[in-house]
């Protein structure tokens, strides 16, 4: 057989650009090897090096092999038989002794759109529409912003379409130098190059600020008051579109008289930017031919997070800048699969498709497919169920997440964890969560999955497995239809992913023209509501997708923290991803090459700040805040700027999360990892040669 042959092309399981990949299967069992793909339609054969390092999890020593039963306090190796029945009986038992509300379920955004459209179908059937996935702790605000205002929750516009056509990049708290490697070498990169003017917004210096032609380096939390300062100058110098506006748009009236008068000075010097920065930031979007928004996690993260998100978007509506190559709002999702999450319905608000748990006619068109009744009041989200563990919540099903490091407060989180009825996990790695759980189902890597994924500009691409799962691992797949045929009837005849997915297309209006067959090797762009549609590279070109088609505005006013500093904490702690490690650090950790290069968590001081405290670069210090205290080593650096403190929640040895800020967005529920009020001070470590020293 040739080596063409033997390949196995797949997706890669990091961040959401969907980049392509071939494997080959090694000498002994389960290992697999990475061979290029050199013309995979969104990367063209590069990966970054989480990607190259991506076949060293897959047959790891640390992988679950077989199902574990919590008796006596301890878990043990179990039957399958005796493990299903044990997650089936005490779901059913919670169900009939507190009601389905009292059950939640995580979806992952690191397993298929077959498998976290399973998951949800789960909850739905159950009777709840408590389900959730990571969404919620990365871009639940944006996903809810431009539901609302635009119609659709997810990249107007496509990477190719940005790169050949935007004049200008307006990058608001997104890194995606080093978050989205790929898409910046092969798209932004290339685009600053060929002279594309670069706007970068972010308190935080890092990679993607070498290709900025403007870095506007602002206080975390103050992104409101920056972003009104542009509009009250675009709409002061006459840089609006007014056609568009007229034609397009409502509300927009509100925005004037909101902005009317408005002390763009003061706003300045709120968000510690100089006037002269901002007002060119202002020109040089506003009178682009085509200028394109990229929003991330350092907008999304706040209890403000939908209106800073909403801000953005009064920005691409107020010039005109949607519905045409080279503009948009496009959201750089953090995960490989966290965009399809969404859509195929795995949010406690939304149906596959996203349409509303609570629209009669919604729920009917899905009912008439699945044949059981779906509740119809919106569910509680992630951060609510693990709070109301022990409490209104008794159990807690948990598909490949790991709250335990990925929650803000993760203290808290654990200890409420440990109040539930009953806890499963399915995943890969015995991870902190798991470690609490009364069931335990070995799940499948990324290279034994079958399946689709969606990247973060809406490419459905197929996912092959080009290994079988180790030991007596099961696919996630046969372990969600297998508890589904154990707690209900009928639903859950599945054969195949494909199946699936023949299901979901049914149900879901975007995917509808999708199938196996027409995905081949490149994919493609949802909406795509027919087999004679062929997607669409972006979005909203004649309407909007709201009830009127019309584009809203919405007029937002500055929100501190939640938190702020003061004299006991003085510090602005914020968080971030770094390229070489990924998410809890599950996968990355477990990486020969990713710890070789960054092998412990660290955090970044200015030294402004560091030599008052006696902080040396390199030095083992104390970060804590009001929920608890992290020893870390210091960075200290000028990419961070005075009064703020960063780190990464990569490590589990070096919690980060034990110190984030739980407060959530009002609207979205996401939290407030951005901004926390921190100390910081050197680690005292015991006399050489007493009891604990080094020695």
């Amino acid at each position: 057989m040739s080596e063409q042959q033997e390949r196995t092309e797949t997706i890669c399981p990091y961040c959401g650009v969907g980049c392509g990949l071939a494997l080959t299967e090694g000498d002994e069992e389960g290992d697999v090897r990475l061979a290029r793909w050199n013309d995979a339609p969104v990367n063209g054969g590069a990966l970054c090096i989480k990607g190259g390092a991506a076949t060293q999890v897959v047959n790891h020593e640390d992988r679950l092999t077989e199902p574990l039963i919590r008796e006596d306090g301890e878990l043990r190796e179990a039957t399958w038989d005796e493990a299903l029945s044990v997650v089936a009986d005490e779901l059913g038992r919670i169900r009939e002794d507190h009601g389905p509300d009292a059950t939640g379920f995580f979806a992952s955004s690191q397993v298929t759109n077959e498998e976290s459209y399973l998951v949800q179908k789960l909850a739905r059937q159950y009777g709840t529409n408590n389900v959730d996935n990571c969404t919620r702790l990365c871009h639940a605000s944006t996903v809810a912003a431009l539901g609302e205002s635009l119609g659709m929750g997810a990249m107007t516009n496509s990477m190719q379409d940005l790169r050949e056509s935007a004049d200008v990049y307006w990058i608001q708290g997104a890194n995606p130098a080093e978050n989205h490697v790929i898409a910046h070498s092969n798209y932004f990169r290339k685009a600053a190059e060929d002279g594309t003017f670069v706007v970068q917004v972010d308190p935080h210096e890092n990679e993607t600020t070498d290709d900025a032609d403007l870095h506007l380096r602002l206080k975390p939390g103050t992104d409101i008051p920056l972003l009104n300062a542009v509009l009250a100058t675009i709409l002061e110098e006459g840089w609006h579109d007014e056609e568009f506006v007229a034609e397009r748009t409502e509300h927009f009236e509100s925005l004037r008289a909101r902005l009317e008068g408005f002390d763009r000075e003061r706003a300045a010097e709120i968000a510690g930017v100089s006037l002269a920065d901002i007002e060119r930031a202002a020109e040089a979007y506003a009178t682009a031919d085509g200028a394109a928004i990229f929003t991330g996690m350092g907008m999304s993260q706040h209890t403000c997070g939908t209106d800073n998100v909403q801000n953005l978007i009064n920005l691409a509506l107020a010039t005109g800048n949607l519905g045409r190559p080279g503009t948009g709002v496009n959201p750089l999702r953090g995960q490989n699969n966290v965009q399809g999450t969404c859509d195929v319905g795995a949010l406690p608000n939304v149906l596959p498709g996203y349409l509303s748990v609570d629209d009669e006619e919604a729920r009917e068109r899905v009912e008439d497919v699945w044949g059981f009744e779906v509740p119809d009041e919106p569910g509680l989200t992630n951060v609510e169920i693990t709070h109301g563990a022990g409490e209104e919540i008794r159990g807690l099903y948990v598909v490949g997440e790991n709250p335990v490091m990925s929650e803000p407060n993760s203290s808290k989180t654990e200890e409420c964890l440990g109040e539930l009825d009953f806890l499963a996990v399915q995943d890969v790695f015995l991870t902190e969560t798991a470690e609490l759980a009364d069931v335990v189902l070995p799940a499948t890597s990324w290279a034994e999955r079958g399946g689709t994924v969606t990247n973060t500009d809406r490419r459905v691409q197929r996912m092959r497995a080009a290994t079988r799962v180790p030991g007596n691992t099961r696919h996630d797949f046969e372990i969600l239809t297998e508890v589904g045929r154990r707690l209900f009837e009928s639903g859950w005849e599945f054969d195949d992913p494909e199946d699936v997915f023949e299901e979901l297309r049914e149900v879901c209006p975007i995917y509808r023209g999708i199938s196996y067959d027409r995905l081949g090797t490149e994919g493609l762009q949802w909406p795509c509501y027919d087999e004679d549609d062929e997607g669409e590279p972006y979005l909203y070109a004649e309407s909007f997708e709201t009830e009127n088609g019309l584009g809203k505005f919405r007029a937002v006013s500055h929100q501190p923290p939640a938190e702020v500093e003061d004299e006991e904490y003085p510090f602005v702690l914020s968080t971030g991803r770094i390229e070489q490690h990924y998410n809890s650090g599950a996968m990355s950790t477990r990486s020969e090459t990713l710890m070789r290069v960054v092998p412990e968590n660290f955090v970044e001081i200015h030294p402004e700040d560091a030599e008052p405290l006696g902080i040396e670069d390199g030095q083992r210090v104390v970060v804590s805040s009001r929920r608890g205290e992290v020893e870390l080593t210091a960075d200290v650096t000028d990419g961070v700027k005075p009064g703020v403190i960063w780190s990464t929640p990569h490590f589990p040895d070096a919690p980060i999360n034990k110190l984030t800020n739980d407060a959530l967005d009002p609207e979205a529920k996401i939290p407030e990892y951005k901004a926390a009020a921190g100390r910081m001070e050197v680690a005292l470590r015991p006399a050489e040669g007493s009891a604990g020293s080094a020695d």
